[in-house]
């Protein structure tokens, strides 16, 4: 694997995981091999998202060793807590029962050679970030957000937590979701529902790059629903705002591996806070 790209965000609701949906589509339209790892655990929506909720991962022999080949759809090979799980079951685990999953997920997993593997992971800064930051080397980390104030002070929080000094994952950009509504009646228009620029301004204000804006579009919410991402629609509105969020963010990428050494994985010698946490 590559290069590995964290899509977070502070605030539930901000459509993470339809951003990581089309991003992931995006990239594999471009030709790249990509993954896609879905670590929200309590919530996991990729299955439907790709339209693969019925779909069980596999067995294979790898080595000698029993292996999880994850589902593919659309070019992008993806495994999530959802596959394991029936759709009214809700998981009620502790953290150390998730992180567990979450390991399953990465190193008994037979993901072949990616350029890409996005982690779709929960809102909030918490254990299971903390759990992908020490199982894999980050490469680096995109973070979501809509205009309004509510959710940019997430994200603010959201960004911090790969600057701690004792994470240090290099933050990509932020990208702002339901950025402006534009009516199919009025499609010049735009409407500012949540608020406008602010996520734009954040990314100014925090010195860190402003990868674009996705309109707040029914088409992308229907997309999402009938698990077709909107980025495979080509040339509309909404494929074209995903693919200029995803070459600015492969551009960021190309210069911090130009620029930066390699992210490590990060060791856990206690919980007591990010003061503990140190590299390996």
């Amino acid at each position: 694997i590559q290069n590995i790209i964290a899509v977070a965000s502070g605030k539930g609701g901000v459509g993470k995981s339809t951003v990581t949906a089309n991003l992931a589509v995006t990239l594999a339209q471009m030709g790249f091999e990509v993954g896609l790892l879905d670590a929200d655990i309590y919530g996991p929506s990729i299955p439907i998202m790709f339209d693969v909720a019925e779909e069980k991962p596999i067995a294979v022999t790898i080595d000698g060793k029993s292996r999880m080949r994850p589902v593919e759809n659309y070019g992008v090979k993806m495994l999530s807590i959802g596959f394991f799980t029936q759709p009214d079951q809700a998981v009620i685990w502790r953290g150390p029962m998730a992180s567990k999953a979450l390991n399953q997920m990465i190193f008994d997993a037979h993901w072949g050679q990616l350029d890409f593997l996005l982690v779709d992971l929960p809102p909030g800064t918490g254990d299971i970030h903390l759990s992908i930051m020490q199982a894999l080397p980050v490469t680096g980390a995109v973070v979501v957000s809509t205009p309004q104030q509510i959710a940019l002070a997430d994200a603010r929080k959201g960004v911090a937590m790969f600057q701690q000094e004792a994470i240090n994952v290099p933050v990509l950009g932020i990208l702002e979701n339901m950025a402006y509504f534009t009516p199919d009646e009025l499609p010049d228009n735009k409407y500012y529902i949540f608020g406008q620029h602010g996520a734009r301004n954040l990314a100014e204000d925090m010195e860190i790059p402003f990868l674009g804006e996705i309109p707040l579009v029914q088409s992308i919410r229907e997309a999402a629903d009938l698990g077709r991402p909107a980025a495979l629609q080509k040339e509309t509105p909404s494929a074209l705002s995903f693919e200029e969020a995803t070459r600015k963010m492969v551009s960021q990428l190309v210069l911090r591996n130009t620029n930066l050494p390699p992210t490590e994985a990060i060791k856990i010698t206690t919980m007591a806070g990010c003061d503990a946490v140190k590299k390996k």
